[in-house]
């Protein structure tokens, strides 16, 4: 099974590791839906054929399954080939996310199949029709599984090379196939052998099957669309790429916009120290925006904030604050912490960090944290901002 995918791969797929390149992302996204049309066409007339030989309903509504499944791959593939299409003034950030619309319509395929397979088996149950074996039928089930289950593989390994959660979905889709049509093969064989007809069972649990993937693969998809954070591990590899420069003392405020696969706008605040040069400062954030464009096939914007970092006063009180706000809770954080010094006292100026849950009390947070300094230190107030990241927080390098 893998060695067939390597090969259709090799043969039709230039360029197949380049797999952030838009053009290449289609050409895997065509690769998968012709496969999945061609083989889902066949199953399709060999599964009806078996279907009016034997007068199985659970054998048809497979066929027909089949058939939705090819109008998926069309789907498939013509979202790749619309998502593939360059920026435009009307869509400055390209056509990415037409992949996401077309695993969610490959989602509402499968739930509808799934509720017509269940209402035509509940009438099979309750109105059972005479049955025929055929060692035939049991052999095109039998090579129906064969080929689902190298489809689910082959959309899987396509899917996670290229990180599709269309492809993902689809190979979702073609293993709950091969459970289906498991069971279907299992009702034919009982029959075909005591001469009880558990047709409509079959088709009712084959229909439970169907709807639950459609399920999954509606959640899976509907995310994106949404706005779903982004993985922790891309976090973390956008953290350490920027924080391996030497002169960037700590990240936050990090903002990753997904307009589809290969097409991420990242934002953050690299910290550096206010001694710096400007100029090589600012030459240094931008080779890292383009270290992470290339890394990450991404646009990426980096806003410099110049910190004190040799101030014994104010490390005292930034280490003081910290402890404060960590004993309220210990998910919380700091940054962009500076001081004021005045004639009459001093304002302690920075950021607070908490979890979204928490933002519907953020006047709550900053009057405890603000009130606690001024009791600790009658002459010093707090200026808080209250925020949550999108992303999650990121560590500071040490001073």
């Amino acid at each position: 099974m893998i060695v067939m995918t390597q090969l259709l791969v090799r043969l039709f797929i230039k360029n197949r590791d380049a797999i952030h390149d838009p053009k290449v992302r289609q050409s895997y996204g065509i690769l998968s839906g012709g496969v999945g049309i061609l083989c889902n066409v066949l199953l399709c007339l060999f599964k009806l054929f078996a279907g009016l030989m034997t007068g199985a309903v659970s054998i048809m509504a497979d066929a027909f399954n089949n058939l939705s499944d090819a109008a998926s791959s069309v789907v498939t593939l013509i979202g790749f080939k619309m998502a593939g299409k360059p920026a435009d003034p009307g869509h400055p950030f390209g056509h990415g996310r037409i992949e996401y619309l077309s695993g969610l319509f490959i989602a509402a395929a499968i739930l509808l199949m799934g509720f017509e397979l269940l209402q035509s088996s509940v009438e099979k149950i309750i109105h059972p029709e005479e049955l025929v074996f055929s060692r035939l039928s049991v052999a095109i089930l039998a090579v129906s599984i064969l080929v689902k289950l190298w489809m689910s593989r082959f959309n899987r390994a396509l899917g996670k090379r290229i990180d599709s959660e269309t492809m993902k979905a689809t190979a979702a889709d073609s293993l709950s196939d091969c459970v289906s049509t498991g069971a279907v093969l299992l009702g034919l064989v009982i029959f075909g052998t005591t001469g009880k007809n558990i047709d409509g069972i079959v088709g009712a649990i084959v229909a439970l099957f169907v709807l639950s993937a459609g399920f999954s693969t509606a959640k899976d998809t509907i995310q994106p669309l949404l706005g779903s954070a982004p993985s922790p591990e891309l976090v973390q590899d956008i953290y350490q790429t920027v924080m391996s420069h030497e002169g960037v003392l700590g990240v936050h405020d990090m903002i990753v916009h997904d307009y589809g696969p290969g097409r991420r706008l990242i934002s953050l605040h690299a910290e550096v120290s206010y001694k710096a040069d400007i100029l090589k400062a600012h030459d240094m954030i931008d080779n890292i925006e383009r270290e992470l464009d290339e890394r990450f096939m991404c646009e990426s914007t980096i806003h410099m904030d110049p910190i004190v970092t040799d101030d014994p006063e104010l490390n005292r009180f930034r280490q003081e604050v910290e402890r404060f706000v960590k004993e309220e809770d210990p998910r919380w954080q700091i940054h962009d912490f500076r001081m004021v010094r005045g004639n009459t006292h001093i304002n302690l100026i920075f950021d607070v960090v908490v979890s979204p849950d928490d933002m519907d009390r953020a006047g709550e947070i900053e009057k405890q944290i603000g009130d606690r300094i001024h009791k600790a230190h009658a002459n010093v107030y707090a200026v808080i901002r209250v925020e949550y990241s999108f992303v999650g927080s990121a560590d500071k390098k040490e001073a």
